[in-house]
């Protein structure tokens, strides 16, 4: 996978601007607030996945203008292929000419890994971070499960308002199956996908943790999701006099965990501060290198002023795993990449880049 060109409009703070990339190691520099970030975001959103800073997109539109415009030009399994994203209430998108239903078709035709400094809150932050990673992750390589996400919060949301507005009791116990039906069916899907992507994932995150610890500590990683396959209906239906008094389903897989211990031991609960970042950028690795090993192809990898966060020798070990990627990487001291070698440096002043 490599990025050739990026052509930006509207997009954010940045002027508008045509650059070509290097198949190595590209590094924006600027001081804060100049656009750095929202170049590398631009680059992201090709994956099809939603912006790693907002939810919302109108966010992304640049000041006065009422849309933005981005094309990507990329190498993918050795042919150059080129996307388009639209934004305006939401984003559109095109790839090889070809107007997609949505962009989140766009998942599984370019695919990149993101480390920024909110990832290395994975560890130690609640389960909703950990879950957003598995379904990015999951979404790059199979993009038929975003859709089967997406269905599946439907129907969680829809059950949750009508037990809100139960007052206490249900009437329309009806309608109820069949929004227990739809989150049972997708969230069967859910369960067995992640399941599937964790096993090599979770053993992938353990060999690059002892890399990282000197084999000195054991990484084990587990999925626990709230309910298995087999039982998800059931406990939906036993769960029901429970639910109503909180307006929310308590099972399925948007109450699921990944849970990670060092040497045995809770890496969420008793795990310094440096094992909780080695563990985070353990797991980012690990999802490069699942996803190679499943696809063949590399993931483009995005480093959003990480670098500052992290002390040398964990810096170095990044650059060391990454050194035969194309990377994209946001720093405002240019010698959190002093070990580089070549590559190509970006100025950004103010939303210019140079």
């Amino acid at each position: 996978m490599e990025v050739k060109k990026l052509s930006v409009n509207n997009f954010r703070n940045l002027f508008p601007s045509k650059i070509e990339f290097c198949n190595s190691m590209n590094v924006i520099y600027g001081d804060n607030a100049q656009g750095k970030t929202n170049l590398i975001e631009a680059i992201w959103l090709f994956t099809g996945a939603k912006s790693f800073r907002t939810s919302k997109d109108g966010e992304m539109i640049g000041f006065s203008a009422s849309e933005a415009n981005l094309e990507l030009e990329f190498i993918s399994g050795g042919i150059e292929r080129e996307a388009k994203i639209n934004i305006k209430a939401r984003r559109t998108a095109e790839l090889d000419s070809k107007k997609l239903r949505s962009a989140s078709a766009l998942a599984g035709n370019f695919c990149a890994t993101v480390f920024s400094p909110s990832d290395l809150q994975t560890v130690k932050e609640g389960p909703s971070l950990r879950r957003r990673f598995l379904d990015l992750a999951i979404g790059q390589l199979y993009p038929s499960y975003v859709d089967i996400l997406k269905q599946y919060i439907k129907a969680v949301t829809q059950r949750n308002t009508l037990l809100k507005n139960s007052q206490g009791i249900i009437k329309n116990t009806e309608l109820l199956d069949v929004f227990e039906k739809e989150i049972t069916l997708n969230g069967s899907k859910i369960i067995d996908y992640r399941i599937k992507y964790c096993k090599n994932l979770t053993e992938n995150a353990s060999s690059i943790y002892g890399e990282l610890s000197s084999l000195r500590e054991e990484l084990t990683a587990e999925y626990m999701p709230s309910s298995n396959i087999e039982d998800l209906e059931e406990k939906l239906y036993v769960s029901r006099k429970t639910d109503i008094f909180s307006g929310t389903t308590s099972v399925g897989p948007h109450r699921d965990d990944l849970d990670f211990k060092i040497n045995g031991i809770s890496a969420r609960t008793f795990g310094s501060q440096g094992q909780q970042r080695s563990v985070a950028i353990a797991l980012k690795l690990a999802e490069a290198k699942t996803l190679k090993e499943i696809t063949g192809e590399q993931p483009v990898a995005i480093l959003d002023d990480v670098m500052s966060e992290l002390d040398p020798d964990r810096q170095a070990f990044i650059l060391n795993h990454i050194k035969d990627w194309q990377v994209f990487i946001t720093c405002c001291d240019k010698a959190n990449v002093k070990p580089l070698k070549e590559g190509k440096i970006f100025t950004v002043v103010g939303g210019r880049i140079k």
